[in-house]
């Protein structure tokens, strides 16, 4: 009988994944991250370099309630209790929308667009979830202070957990709010990853989403752009003359976007950024003088 290995048990692991559904490439790395998760947070190097070693004492125990887990498509995000976001570890958990690479488009158009050398800066992260984008800009942006909003308290209190963990404290302030209904501003940018999911679509999302993800953060409506349809006129009324509005939405929405902007004679469209597959997926829009 083969001495049990770190290698034969995350192979296991993955075939047992894979027949849950997830995609073999998904579930080789799925596996992968929550083995090192059970051994303490390894590095991927650390592991790969004890791959052939036997399986360490207490591991079986840990990682195989990790692994139903992911079987049952809990997401690996909410599993580990993090996500890595512009090359920071952000905590995540139940409750909180897991960060997506694409949102990252948002802090690399805003930090593209302020010239070097800016005075302080007001920032407005509207629905700001785990904080990811305000601690992103905060640490990119040092002379930035921005005012992150959420409608949710669980959401705020993640994304404080973040904000200490990244040692912004004293550049985010934290505000419970609905889109910027109580926020005057002025503000130099608003960034935004708002939800934006045509309700009639919730139900055909990937099991990880619709199952464990907050509806809250994903709901836009009957064409997903109810939420937009109110953001933009209520930032146009906030930025000051040439600051920027930034925000994400989904497939198939970039027409309606367009249409959304251009309804509101304060802002004038920029770009229409795609993200690595190719779809539209991010909007700038600047305040008209």
């Amino acid at each position: 009988m083969d001495t049990p290995t770190l290698q034969l048990r995350i192979q296991d692991a993955r075939r047992r994944l894979e027949r849950s559904g997830i995609e073999p490439s998904e579930a080789a790395l799925d596996a992968q991250v929550l083995a090192r998760h059970a051994l303490g947070g390894w590095e991927r190097g650390q592991l790969i370099a004890a791959m052939r070693d036997p399986v360490p004492a207490g591991f079986d125990e840990t990682f195989e309630p990790l692994v139903r887990r992911r079987e049952a498509r809990e997401p690996t995000a909410y599993i580990t209790g993090r996500r890595e976001f512009w090359n920071i570890e952000i905590a995540v958990a139940p409750g909180v929308l897991v960060p997506r690479p694409e949102t990252e488009f948002i802090v690399e158009e805003v930090i593209g667009r302020v010239p070097d050398g800016t005075g302080a800066l007001r920032i407005a992260d509207v629905g700001t979830g785990s904080g990811c984008l305000a601690v992103a800009l905060a640490r990119w942006l040092p002379t930035a202070h921005v005012t992150a909003i959420d409608v949710s308290p669980v959401a705020l209190a993640m994304a404080a957990r973040n904000v200490t963990a990244h040692d912004v404290a004293a550049r985010v302030s934290l505000v419970r709010g609905d889109l910027l209904d109580t926020h005057a501003g002025p503000f130099d940018v608003i960034v935004s990853n708002p939800p934006y999911v045509p309700s009639g679509d919730i139900p055909t999302l990937q099991r990880e989403v619709r199952d464990f993800e907050p509806v809250g953060a994903l709901d836009g409506g009957p064409d997903g752009l109810d939420v937009i349809r109110r953001l933009v006129p209520q930032a146009a009324s906030r930025l000051v003359e040439g600051g920027w509005l930034v925000f994400e939405f989904g497939v198939d929405q970039a027409d309606g976007i367009r249409a959304i902007i251009a309804a509101e004679p304060r802002l004038a469209l920029v770009t229409i950024r795609d993200d690595l597959a190719g779809v539209p997926r991010v909007a700038v829009a600047r305040r008209n003088p």
